[in-house]
């Protein structure tokens, strides 16, 4: 009596690897279309809807979590970033957030314009605490200007950085231009001048070339020295 031979079927996935196809999908699909439907990433994740709808019961749901994840990223990966001169501390962090979300602009809006906003601020509350310990540095230091308090310059020098974000989505600026930028604005709204914080960028190399990881690096030479009479100023 012939044998009958059954196909042999894939293992199917589970939850768990089901859910971070999903979540895979959503960074794909969204960052092509920010506005795309769960249809769209579940078919990219391979999945019917039902099985989607099992991990996520909605689509900002989904967005949440992708969300959320990537301020977690850009926690961790701005968790070694410091320096003991204010100055480059803070260009180091826009640096190093530009680098982050430079590839997901449109997604990057939406987590800080869009109703996910305060969850999205919440996981980057390690960020945010870096940016007021230089702030308060800059301004113990002299570099940056006292005539704000702490609290309110930081969240400006954060509002810089979302008006860089937005420049680039709307003008397509490149990575070097919208990564120098980033930092200028963020040094200038602290208290320096334009010329300042260019000539500051300009001579300190991690600010310049290097990549982020070796940026988290204190610089041991080749910093800019404003003389006195523009330690501080504003333009």
């Amino acid at each position: 009596m012939p044998t009958t031979l059954h196909p042999t079927r894939a293992p199917r996935r589970d939850a768990a690897e089901n859910r971070e196809a999903i979540v895979a999908a959503a960074a794909t699909v969204f960052r092509r279309d920010p506005e795309a439907s769960l249809d769209a990433v579940a078919s990219e994740a391979g999945l019917s809807r039902r099985a989607l709808y099992g991990h996520f019961g909605s689509r900002d749901e989904l967005l949440a979590e992708l969300l959320t994840r990537g301020a977690a990223r850009i926690s961790a990966a701005l968790a070694g970033v410091h320096d003991s001169d204010p100055r480059i501390h803070l260009a180091l962090i826009g640096a190093a957030l530009w680098a982050e979300v430079q590839q997901v602009r449109v997604l990057a809006q939406l987590a800080v314009h869009g109703p996910l906003e305060k969850t999205v601020a919440d996981a980057l509350a390690p960020v945010r605490a870096s940016v007021r310990r230089a702030a308060r540095d800059g301004v113990e230091a002299g570099w940056f200007r006292p005539d704000v308090p702490v609290e309110s310059l930081a969240r400006l020098i954060e509002d810089a950085a979302i008006a860089v974000l937005d420049e680039a989505v709307r003008t397509d600026l490149s990575e070097p231009e919208g990564r120098r930028l980033v930092m200028a604005m963020g040094l200038s709204v602290a208290g320096l001048s334009w010329r300042d914080a260019n000539a500051l960028i300009e001579a300190t190399p991690q600010l310049t070339s290097a990549p982020v990881a070796a940026a988290a690096t204190p610089v041991a030479a080749g910093r800019a020295t404003p003389t006195p009479s523009s330690k501080g100023s504003v333009s």
